[in-house]
């Protein structure tokens, strides 16, 4: 059981958080089932006292009444500007988060191209030289390593189709939209091995389309990045490509 079920147990279902990021996502999906819970209690109830106080009696006929007065129509617009004024605070406690996961790409420890296909993943490492599409680079398929704590800098692209580039515990979503190379970026807190999938339906293999999220510490993945480019370098030396 979740230690801090209680009160909030509704919001711990939500996915285990190991994304820099992840706690201000978070709040504002807190934020967001407040307001939906609060509106859903009081239309319910504006419901059922309705049901009861006007219901059917003996010898009272409905009635007809046109929308020709401010009286009458302040039933609508009431509710529109109360729903306009809680956007309009989604908006803003959103605006921060937005500008730091969008805003500006933070000086990155590790540069990935993810490219996404007719279903898998492929991660290409930037090599020794920090640079993509060079002699240096090596690859993986379907495991994403990472190191903790460190900023990992991604482009994402697809070969094929429209797919979506999804971690849970990264609180990260992100389209992959053929023709384009779209940046983004994370910071993973803790060890461990995590799921990737495709949120985008992408044709009949879609929901195999998945993938590891693979965080290391830091030194295993400095050895971990070191033996992968000692290899690429064999292979450079024996094929010349």
């Amino acid at each position: 059981m979740h230690p801090h079920r209680g009160a909030n147990s509704m919001f711990d279902d939500l996915p285990q958080n190991i994304s820099s990021f992840g706690g201000d996502v978070d709040s504002i999906i807190r934020y967001i089932w407040w307001i939906i819970l609060v509106w859903f209690v009081a239309a319910e109830g504006f419901l059922v006292y309705t049901l009861v106080r006007y219901r059917r009696r003996e010898g009272r006929r409905a009635g007809w009444l046109p929308a020709d007065t401010l009286k009458a129509n302040a039933w609508v617009l009431a509710p529109v500007v109360l729903v306009l004024a809680l956007d309009l605070s989604i908006e803003a406690k959103s605006h921060g988060v937005w500008h730091e996961v969008k805003g500006q790409v933070p000086q990155h420890d590790v540069l990935v191209r993810v490219t996404a296909r007719q279903f898998a993943w492929t991660f290409t490492y930037a090599g020794p030289d920090g640079a993509l599409d060079t002699e240096d680079d090596f690859q993986t398929g379907g495991f994403l390593y990472v190191p903790a704590n460190k900023v990992v800098r991604f482009q994402l692209e697809s070969t094929d189709v429209l797919h979506s580039f999804w971690i849970p515990v990264l609180r990260l979503k992100q389209d992959a939209v053929p023709g384009r190379s779209i940046r983004g970026w994370f910071k993973a807190t803790e060890p461990g091995t995590y799921e990737i999938a495709c949120a985008e339906i992408c044709g009949g293999g879609h929901t195999s389309m998945r993938a590891r999220l693979v965080v290391l510490s830091e030194d295993d993945y400095a050895r971990w990045a070191e033996t992968m480019a000692q290899q690429r370098h064999l292979i450079v030396e024996a094929t010349g490509r």
